[in-house]
C-alpha cells in the first residue's frame, strides 16, 4: 500500500458513497485508477465491508451501557463460549476481550434500562461462568468514531 491507498482509506472511512471522479481529484488520480485500487483494497479484505451508520437520536432514545464482565475461570473452552455468546445478541455493538482486571468489556445498546435488565438477565446473571460484571451507562454520547485513524506519513505499508 502506498499513500494513494492510504489516501482513499482515509475519504471512504468518511463518506463511502464519494465517487471514483471526485476521490480522484482530491487525491491526484484518474477515477479509473481509484476503481483498481478499491477494488483491490476489498479483494484483499483491507476493506471489509460498508455499512450505513444510523442516526440514534432520531430513531428514538438508547440507552448505552458499558459492561466490565470477569470470568470465575480463564480457560479457553469458557472464554470461547462467552465470546460465542455475545456474538448471538445483537444489542452487544462490540465485545472486546482484553488483560486486566475483567476479562471483557462490552458496549451494549438497550432499548430502555427494562429493556437492559432482560439483557443483564439473559446475557450475564444466567451464566455460571461470570464471576461479576460492572455496569456503565453512559449518560452523553461525546464522541463516537467508526474510523480507523490512518497515517499518512507513512510513504509505504508492506
Amino acid at each position: 500500500m502506498d499513500n494513494f491507498d492510504l489516501e482513499i482509506l482515509d475519504r471512504l472511512q468518511r463518506n463511502s458513497r464519494i465517487t471514483t471522479e471526485t476521490l480522484g481529484i482530491e487525491i491526484g488520480l484518474s477515477a479509473t485508477a481509484v476503481q483498481r485500487r478499491i477494488k483491490k483494497l476489498k479483494e484483499t479484505g483491507i476493506i471489509d465491508k460498508e455499512i450505513a451508520v444510523v442516526n440514534e437520536a432520531k430513531l428514538g432514545s438508547a440507552v448505552t451501557v458499558i459492561i466490565e464482565v470477569a470470568m470465575k475461570r480463564g480457560g479457553t473452552d469458557v472464554i470461547d463460549a462467552f465470546q460465542k455468546k455475545t456474538q448471538s445478541f445483537n444489542c452487544v455493538q462490540q465485545c472486546y476481550y482484553v488483560a486486566g482486571e475483567n476479562d471483557f468489556i462490552l458496549i451494549v445498546k438497550a432499548d430502555s434500562l427494562q429493556h437492559y435488565e432482560e439483557i443483564t438477565r439473559d446475557l450475564l446473571l444466567n451464566d455460571k461462568n461470570i464471576h461479576k460484571f460492572y455496569s456503565n451507562i453512559a449518560m452523553q454520547n461525546v464522541k463516537v468514531g467508526l474510523e480507523y485513524p490512518i497515517r499518512k506519513d507513512k510513504r509505504t505499508i508492506t
